[in-house]
């Protein structure tokens, strides 16, 4: 069976790492928060794939056993807005640039997932080359409502989903199922053991050739196109969007209250 990678934290706070010759396992490990992203997370695995560009055949990226990632840290964003009054947003672009990172980088992208994914945990998990789920699992896009719009999200997934799908889970705001992601094309296979289906994918996928597989990265990101084209639009839209004090309220009132922006 495949272990979690939380063995190791290899000098990181939010992710555990382990090695396996030339195939590195990525913990996201902020149990504290349902792995929310927050700036040490992006600063710690924009540091940790930059490596892995040198060695790594395989990069499997994991979250916990019930949650993969819940999306943006609002405690973070409420204690910023509290601690500076109303400032600009941060800079969107390095997250955007992990989520670059695994979807053109040379190495395959595996996304193990168990448990809820929201909002920008569904970046993480459309970004990569390869996505396993096991039965039970969600994914969804909670961010209108708040008023913001996944916007950094969205040309990772649709390049996945298409744009009608991808369109439809973000005014739905729901979570889509383990089985409806795979018929959508969100993710790859499904199985009620994912630990079993991750090994039998490695089994086939250390068989490659790194060098193989960067050609092949390469070429395909030279036939769509699309993330890169899109990057400038995703960023100014984001940085709109987490510019509008009102969003940034509702946010706020949410971490204090609890409340939704339907019920303040």
């Amino acid at each position: 069976m495949v272990r979690l990678a939380h063995e190791q934290s290899g000098g990181y706070e939010t992710l555990r790492i382990r090695k396996e010759q030339d195939i590195l396992y990525v913990q996201m490990y902020r149990p504290e928060a349902k792995n929310a992203i927050n700036d040490k997370l992006i600063a710690e695995m924009d540091e940790l794939l930059e490596a892995a560009k040198q060695y790594a055949k395989v990069v499997v990226l994991q979250g916990l056993p019930e949650v993969f990632c819940f999306g943006a840290d609002f405690n973070q964003i409420a204690q910023k807005m509290k601690a500076n009054a109303f400032q600009a947003p941060n800079n969107p672009e390095p997250l955007y640039n992990i989520w670059l990172n695994l979807a053109t980088g040379p190495y395959i992208s595996i996304a193990q997932v168990k448990g809820k994914t929201n909002a920008g945990g569904v970046g993480f998990v459309a970004a990569c080359d390869v996505v396993l789920c096991e039965r039970g699992a969600d994914f969804g896009l909670s961010e209108l409502l708040f008023g913001l719009i996944p916007a950094c999200v969205l040309p990772f997934l649709i390049r996945r989903v298409g744009e009608s799908k991808a369109n439809y889970m973000t005014l739905m705001t729901q979570s889509i199922t383990a089985e409806q992601a795979v018929q959508w094309g969100l993710a790859d296979a499904l199985d009620d053991n994912v630990d079993n289906l991750l090994r039998k994918h490695l089994l086939r996928l250390r068989r490659l050739d790194k060098s193989a597989i960067m050609k092949h990265k390469t070429y395909m990101n030279s036939l769509s196109g699309g993330l890169i084209s899109d990057k400038a639009m995703a960023l100014k839209t984001n940085q709109d969007i987490f510019s509008d004090v009102k969003n940034i309220n509702k946010i706020s009132t949410y971490v204090d209250t609890g409340q939704f922006p339907w019920e303040q």
